[in-house]
């Protein structure tokens, strides 16, 4: 009997999976694991990191045993633009603040789809998803972040 790729999607998504948690893992070595009741920095990220890799190795395993559709085209001007929002939420957020850096993230990452149309409904989950993350993030757990940079006089 051969191993023969039956489902090239689940063999690359199981690739890529399995990569991004073995990465996560490495470089999470060298932290503090300590216990789970009073977690050190490598903790999280060898947890999440694991459990990426088991879901890749589920998906390779899978991607020999069922049948699968081939991978498709890839879309480069999504890929691009879902790249770009987050990149430039990195930049901005420290000069500009969280929400105009979510803002850029949002719109930017939200116009990589074919369907995407700015109406005011979109606008009002947009201005809810910043308050809930404003919320979360810097009230909650009070993160140093600004919620409106020096460029904004913040």
């Amino acid at each position: 009997m051969s191993l023969r790729i039956r489902s090239p999607k689940d063999f690359g998504a199981g690739l890529l999976y399995a990569g991004i948690g073995l990465t996560a893992i490495l470089m999470a070595w060298d932290f503090g694991m300590g216990s789970a009741s009073r977690m050190g920095p490598g903790y999280f990220p060898t947890a999440l990191g694991t459990l990426l890799l088991l879901i890749g190795i589920a998906s390779l395993v899978r991607s020999f045993l069922s049948d699968g559709a081939p991978i498709g085209a890839i879309a480069w001007k999504a890929a691009a633009l879902v790249t770009a929002g987050t990149v430039l939420f990195g930049l901005l957020l420290r000069p500009a603040g969280l929400v105009p850096a979510l803002v850029a993230l949002i719109l930017v990452s939200a116009s990589a789809s074919v369907r995407f149309r700015f109406q005011w409904r979109a606008g009002l989950l947009m201005l809810a998803l910043i308050a809930f993350c404003a919320l979360v993030f810097v009230k909650g757990l009070g993160m140093p972040v600004p919620l409106l940079g020096h460029w904004f006089g913040g």
